[in-house]
């Protein structure tokens, strides 16, 4: 075994692929996914440190068991006040929420249809469903309506991200949404990077008036906008129940710490109370953008395609040297040949961080 895994990492060094989990030094932050800056924020600190000394450091047990808590009941009730949403369920993250919404729905009976640029851990609760699928080109509704009218399963689920976290563009929600009516299926949209940030910070799905939709689902981390840690399902309360009773990652996984569904909760009640913060994210991201000379996106995520993992690697490496932290994706997260760097805009970048980043990041694409 020690063979083949030093195999396994001359092969990554030699493709550029290695990555590490060292304690970065102090950086511009343009790599996080902390787009409010809510993670560091005292109130939603101080809302975790009351349920820390209420309920103790962990749930101790599943949901269903005795893991639930007033934090959790007062966290789903936050998100489906901020989205819109009838009903709620938590999970101990996104990944996992996806994994156990997809399951849960999934089976031959379900035909699974799903851009080719979702998010990882969709594609691996399609797999998990054990359903029929059919991947999509991306933002291709043609592809979308083709599967669905062709399709000769009872269930059809439609699976997106509303923004999408490597490229950071938009999903055709409404158009979708349409098609899901016409052939009576489920969409269900991943909103990890359109909570806090689309929709005055409620989400895309609830700017394009798809929120209490009885045919939308939608699936959110509490890890990036929200500041905090974990997921969530968010529909029907015919469908929490569902849920409830059938995921697996819900059933047979010790509950969210009630800490973080506290500070995750009260991160909730900001992003609804103050809608100024989406819109100065925003505003970073298309100023991050213009002095990039790049083509804003529709969220916090800003993308510039850079071509091989090597160019990606040393682009970040380099940008790293310069105090400024960025995002590089390289297979497998992007097809080879892809590799880009991602810049996160965040609320609480100050106007000189802001010019300092941007300039070092232009620099640095314009000299390679």
């Amino acid at each position: 075994m020690d063979a083949w895994l030093a195999s396994r990492a001359a092969v990554r060094a030699r493709r550029g692929l290695v990555r590490g989990t060292e304690l970065p030094p102090r950086l511009i932050d343009l790599a996080s996914n902390d787009y409010l800056g809510l993670s560091a924020d005292p109130r939603v600190i101080a809302a975790a440190a009351r349920a820390l000394s209420e309920h103790g450091a962990g749930a101790r047990a599943s949901r269903v068991v005795c893991g639930t808590t007033s934090a959790h009941l007062d966290l789903e009730r936050r998100l489906c006040l901020l989205t819109g949403q009838d009903a709620a369920l938590a999970f101990s993250s996104g990944y996992t929420a996806n994994l156990g919404v997809l399951a849960a729905l999934g089976g031959p009976g379900t035909l699974m249809v799903h851009d080719a640029h979702v998010h990882a851990s969709l594609l691996d609760g399609i797999r998990l469903s054990r359903s029929p699928s059919v991947s999509v080109a991306h933002q291709d509704t043609a592809g979308i309506r083709a599967a669905l009218a062709g399709r000769t399963q009872p269930r059809a689920v439609v699976v997106l991200e509303s923004i999408y976290s490597v490229l950071g563009d938009a999903a055709p929600l409404a158009e979708a949404a349409a098609l899901c009516g016409e052939y009576d299926a489920l969409l269900l949209v991943d909103e990890a990077h359109g909570i806090g940030v689309a929709g005055a910070g409620r989400g895309a799905v609830h700017a394009a008036g798809l929120a209490g939709a009885a045919h939308v689902a939608v699936t959110a981390t509490l890890s990036k906008a929200l500041g905090s840690q974990g997921g969530a399902v968010l529909g029907s309360q015919l469908l929490r129940e569902h849920l409830a009773n059938t995921a697996r990652t819900f059933i047979f996984d010790t509950a969210l710490a009630p800490s973080a569904a506290a500070a995750a909760a009260e991160a909730a009640r900001i992003v609804l109370a103050e809608p100024a913060l989406a819109r100065r994210v925003l505003g970073n991201a298309a100023a991050l953008a213009q002095r990039c000379g790049t083509v804003a996106a529709a969220g916090a995520v800003q993308s510039i395609p850079v071509g091989t993992a090597d160019r990606a690697a040393s682009l970040a490496a380099g940008l790293r040297h310069a105090g400024v932290a960025v995002g590089c994706f390289r297979p497998p997260s992007v097809p080879d040949g892809v590799s880009r760097l991602r810049l996160t805009a965040r609320a609480n970048l100050s106007d000189g961080e802001l010019d300092r980043a941007a300039a070092a990041v232009a620099r640095a694409v314009g000299a390679a």
